[in-house]
């Protein structure tokens, strides 16, 4: 008996020892990543002097009404101290959610996070009550019921491989799409715990935002997806907080935001919370609203000339100007194009060669998850659409 108790005694210290190693790797690794996390310096592109405030939010944010770590209270301290102005919450089958208010100097909207049988929806901007709604109806019956209560339906990390949107005929009447999701860059993340998750932990531990800006690392699924959805009339892009809590609210609110222009919705918003959610619900489902991941730089000031602004429509043979905000070292900011366009020898004027939809987005030079760099969405306008010539044009 004693020599099996011995037998036991050393395979448990052995299993701890190897537990207690593997820890100390972990540990050990993500320390290589702390100590320059701790150098780097942000934002790359600094704000330029003298531009209109944008009103700014978070979009898909989820707090303790499902699955969030946080209260409302809480999101909307933690907005507030990352100098947001409004959060669109997103609790999940929250069928029922209270109507917008001010909290802590937050706006806070209310929509929902609909789990369907093709994957999740997010709707927002409800004019009536949803009505018939339960958790994973078919997809194409809940995209109908948020249209009949005039609001707008959105695909929620629709090319995610944990929880992908399947089903088609649904994601061509679905108006929004998530292009970017900070949910989604998470598990991207774990899929690639040395080269990603490792990293983002280390810098995480020196300076949260770096931490949640090394997750960023888009991949060509969604941005693809997004085209082919837009060619027979063009989506409304949003990048998509995603927010549970972990990483911290403030820490993902610092990172990037959506931003509304002040020639579409005034800064300040008025005090009327329901008047002040109707005007940002408006600017979010026409898509004159803009992403930024903000960690990066500030988007004041950015314009995209050269179309019908309010129809985000152009003809082919047009040219959009891209106006990039306060660019310190242009080597350091690009231009991105899909679609039908192409970029200009200037670097920032766009082509438009045919007919169909052209993104355009602006990239930056941003700190890595080492010493060097990495190129990051900066700027993301919703697409335009590319009309034929036309006669006597």
């Amino acid at each position: 008996m004693k020599q099996g108790s011995g037998w036991l005694r050393k395979a448990m210290g052995k299993g701890v020892r190897a537990v207690l190693g593997l820890v100390l790797l972990v540990l050990g690794i993500c320390g290589f990543f702390t100590v320059p996390a701790s150098l780097t310096e942000y934002p790359v592109v600094l704000p330029k002097e003298g531009q209109p405030r944008w009103a700014r939010g978070a979009f898909h944010v989820h707090t303790t009404r499902s699955d969030g770590h946080g209260s409302p209270l809480e999101v909307a301290r933690a907005a507030k101290a990352a100098g947001l102005d409004f959060v669109v919450l997103t609790d999940h089958n929250d069928f029922a959610p209270p109507p917008p208010t001010w909290v802590e100097g937050v706006l806070l909207i209310p929509a929902v996070e609909i789990s369907t049988s093709a994957g999740h929806l997010v709707a927002f901007g409800m004019y009536q009550p949803l009505e018939g709604m339960k958790r994973w109806m078919p997809a194409s019956d809940a995209v109908r019921a948020v249209h009949a209560a005039q609001g707008m339906a959105v695909l929620a990390h629709p090319v995610q491989r944990h929880n992908p949107w399947t089903d088609e005929a649904s994601a061509h009447e679905a108006e929004g799409f998530e292009l970017y999701s900070a949910d989604t860059f998470f598990r991207h993340a774990m899929s690639h715990p040395m080269s990603r998750l490792l990293p983002a932990v280390g810098a995480y531990l020196a300076k949260p935002m770096h931490g949640v800006m090394v997750l960023v690392a888009p991949e060509p699924g969604p941005g693809e997806r997004f085209m082919e959805l837009s060619r027979e009339e063009s989506k409304v892009a949003f990048c998509a907080h995603d927010a549970h809590g972990l990483p911290s609210y403030e820490s993902v609110f610092r990172s990037l935001a959506m931003y509304l222009p002040p020639d579409i919705v005034a800064w300040p918003l008025p005090e009327d919370a329901k008047a002040a959610a109707n005007l940002v619900t408006y600017a979010l489902r026409g898509g004159t609203s803009v992403c930024a991941f903000r960690a990066l730089g500030e988007p004041e000031g950015f314009t995209m000339e050269g179309m019908d602004a309010e129809r985000r429509e152009a003809r082919v043979g047009d040219v959009l100007e891209v106006h990039i905000p306060g660019i310190p070292d242009p080597e350091r900011v690009r231009v991105e194009v899909w679609g039908a366009g192409r970029l200009g020898q200037d670097g920032t004027s766009v082509e438009l060669t045919g007919e169909g939809v052209v993104r355009v987005e602006v990239w930056v030079q941003a700190p890595g998850r080492f010493f060097g760099s990495e190129w990051r969405p900066w700027i993301v306008p919703s697409p335009v659409r590319v009309l034929p010539r036309g006669p006597g044009i």
